[in-house]
């Protein structure tokens, strides 16, 4: 099959024919239809997370079954589907208890094997780590849930209730933050956004956030989807007495050691929480509120390339375009 490969940290991806991908007992083949261009993809191919080499990137894709091993029984050949960004091992007590997401034997295509910059990706644990498809969910729309949008939602609905009034805000308006935007708008909140980016700003006020230079204790929910010490601390001081912090965006090099103003953590009762992808098991809700229309991730999307263009904007991702926002999704036959 073809394939997007680098050999080296920083070596120039190229367009390569490889072997076909081994279906595991207990996994699946996808013939991969869309798969989203990612900064966790750019991160690998710098070499600031270990991969196996050479490798093929890509962790947020959607596809069709084309073969499926012996041990799998909820998926068949032609299914539609997706997956989540982490893959549990399906047999652990956290995924028997729906928590994949926090697996200590978990797996992720485009990082710890062969991801989806390819014509086929292999999914292992499939019966755990699959998410079906309805026919009204594009592929494109769907490679954007893997990685950002589920993440976002369960930052988001999956660590305490939200209620009906909360005020929401968003540190960082990346794929991330723009997906909690997005959701926080279809479940009728309020939401406040903070990017440096005069593009991340149009866009998340496109998708209904009110854009603030810094907010003083007026969110429920703060959610930092960038990841650094700055906007960590800023989140935390965003909130309401008794609000909760979640940290989505990595927090690298210096900044995980970042302090927090923990006297504020206690006298006002906040909740820290770190918030790591969704389980396939919790995806239900998310994908009925894109499949009746009131949430659609297509929005996210900047822009549609061929897969074989993905290794060049990989790259590209080196220098940003000033006033680009949106994510790349690469289609097979675009």
């Amino acid at each position: 099959m073809r394939a997007i490969v680098y050999d080296a940290a920083g070596a120039a991806p190229r367009i390569a024919d490889v072997p076909e991908p081994v279906c595991p007992p207990d996994g699946a083949v996808i013939d991969v239809r869309a798969t989203g261009l990612c900064r966790s993809d750019w991160h690998a191919w710098r070499g600031h997370d270990p991969v196996p080499l050479p490798h093929i990137p890509g962790h947020e894709f959607a596809g069709v079954v084309v073969a499926a091993g012996p041990a799998v029984k909820g998926f068949h050949l032609g299914d539609r589907v997706t997956a989540p960004f982490v893959n549990g091992c399906g047999v652990c007590g956290y995924c028997l208890a729906g928590r994949a997401q926090i697996c200590p034997d978990q797996t992720q295509p485009g990082f710890t094997h062969a991801g989806s910059f390819a014509e086929r990706v292999v999914v292992r644990a499939a019966d755990t780590n699959l998410v079906r498809l309805p026919d009204s969910v594009g592929f494109v729309p769907a490679a954007a849930l893997g990685c950002r949008f589920a993440t976002a939602f369960r930052a988001l609905t999956g660590h305490g209730p939200v209620p009906d009034d909360a005020t929401v805000a968003v540190f960082g308006c990346g794929g991330v933050g723009l997906s909690a935007i997005m959701i926080a708008t279809a479940l009728r909140l309020r939401v406040l956004a903070v990017d440096p980016s005069p593009a991340a700003n149009s866009l998340a006020a496109s998708l209904g956030a009110v854009i603030v230079h810094e907010i003083d204790q007026e969110a429920d929910i703060a959610i930092d989807a960038y990841g650094s010490a700055e906007t960590a601390q800023a989140s935390v001081r965003s909130l309401k007495r008794g609000g909760r912090h979640v940290q989505v965006g990595l927090m690298l090099g210096a900044d995980a050691r970042a302090p927090l103003p923990w006297d504020l953590v206690v006298a006002r009762e906040l909740q820290v929480v770190g918030s790591h992808g969704m389980a396939a098991a919790d995806y239900g809700p998310m994908v009925d509120l894109v499949a009746r229309g009131r949430l659609d991730p297509a929005l996210l999307v900047g822009s549609e390339i061929p897969l074989e263009a993905a290794g060049v904007a990989l790259t590209a991702m080196d220098s940003p375009i000033p006033g680009h926002a949106g994510m790349v999704v690469a289609v097979r036959g675009a």
